[in-house]
């Protein structure tokens, strides 16, 4: 396994070693003791699986407040996603910054993201199957999300107009977002 860290303290995209033959391929998408030795303790308790069935599909972006926040190992395992995300902690010196990767079945790559960032993709295939742990429950309570167009944060998705649910359509600005999420170094 892998570990890259990114322009943004506590985000990382992970690699897992993939074995390949004529076959197809194996890989531990998750190992807690190969986590843990890289210093990435975290205990999943859920585990979600989106598939949406057309290119230009936006999901985000979307967080939950606490005491319910959550952190993420995210991945795709058919078709490609430019995923996102954006530091809502306060105090971080990345604050309101985003972060995007190709994330693809093909490439194998994963982001974990950690508690205090907002997070979104959108689909680069007609079909694509997007895989998440968390390591808090869903909590409807705490469900929040930002808007994917805030002029502050520029976020340059890719692709014409997305495709957005009527929830992601109405999302509040980072100015209008009073962060409960603190950098804690």
């Amino acid at each position: 396994m892998l570990v890259r860290t990114t322009d943004i303290p506590g985000l990382y995209v992970i690699k897992p070693k993939v074995f390949e033959d004529g076959r197809g391929f194996f890989m531990e998408s998750w190992n807690q003791g190969l986590f843990e030795a890289q210093g990435l303790a975290y205990d999943w308790v859920q585990d979600n699986h989106a598939r949406s069935g057309t290119r230009g599909v936006l999901r985000g972006l979307h967080f939950q407040r606490p005491p319910a926040a959550q952190s993420k190992l995210v991945r795709v395992s058919r078709g490609a996603v430019f995923d996102v995300v954006v530091d809502l902690r306060r105090g971080s010196p990345t604050f309101g910054r985003w972060h995007a990767e190709e994330l693809s079945a093909e490439n194998h790559q994963q982001l974990l993201i950690p508690r205090g960032f907002a997070h979104g993709y959108k689909t680069l295939t007609d079909v694509a199957e997007f895989q998440y742990k968390v390591d808090a429950y869903y909590d409807a309570g705490c469900d929040a999300g930002l808007a994917w167009n805030d002029p502050d944060l520029g976020i340059r998705w890719p692709g014409g107009e997305p495709l957005l649910s009527d929830k992601d359509s109405n999302l509040p600005l980072l100015r209008d977002f009073d962060s409960p999420f603190v950098y804690e170094g």
